[in-house]
């Protein structure tokens, strides 16, 4: 075992006061995390005053430098929305749009300072979205230095319509907790990876 940190960034529109399917699936990833020995968190960004903007700080009671400082401290980020209208969530392109804002930081070899951490997505929902929100989270940290493992995009969708949500019917699902632990273990196994050698410097700094 390795000694990795996780964050969960859960973009339900909902806050603590309210059952979240996409937390309740979050916490199935994380019983893998933990028979790893993988320190995990997740953080509800709907309980947090988050401005719009591509800053790393748009002050005036901000609180996204919270949030970053979790990400800054983690090997694995998982990012996980529930499905509206085909799309991830708002607050899912938001929190994107705010990591985006700190994409020109550097770490000590000149990389943009995301390199060498970890990158996944969790999605949950009715009827259809699943894979198109996925893809928009994965190519999203891909392109601001996340480095993303093979099969990290781990979904459960319901049947057309209203009906049921995950934590009802999703949890016994063969497919879903093939791709919990495939999520799991591939962003284990590549961040321990990319601990023990990190991404060589040469032909891919920012300065």
């Amino acid at each position: 075992m390795q000694n990795l940190k996780a964050l969960f960034l859960n973009t339900s529109l909902k806050s603590t006061t309210e059952p979240s399917h996409t937390e309740g699936f979050m916490e199935d990833v994380k019983v893998h995390f933990n028979q790893l020995g993988v320190e995990s968190e997740i953080v509800r960004l709907a309980d947090y005053n988050i401005a719009y903007g591509v800053q790393a700080d748009m002050g005036d009671g901000d609180e996204w430098p919270k949030v970053y400082e979790k990400v800054m401290a983690a090997d694995i980020l998982i990012i996980g929305t529930p499905i509206w209208l085909g799309e991830k969530s708002s607050l899912c392109t938001q929190a994107i749009e705010r990591l985006y804002g700190s994409s020109s930081e550097t770490n000590d070899k000149g990389q943009a300072v995301f390199y060498n951490k970890v990158g996944g997505a969790i999605v949950t929902g009715n009827e259809d979205g699943a894979k198109h929100s996925a893809a928009s989270i994965l190519y999203g940290l891909s392109h601001i230095g996340f480095t993303i493992p093979p099969n990290v995009d781990a979904y459960w969708v319901g049947e057309a319509g209203p009906g049921d949500s995950y934590m009802d019917a999703g949890r016994d699902n063969d497919f879903t907790k093939s791709t919990i632990e495939r999520l799991a273990y591939n962003t284990y196994h590549f961040a321990g990876m990319l601990k023990n050698n990190p991404i060589p410097a040469e032909g891919n700094t920012l300065e």
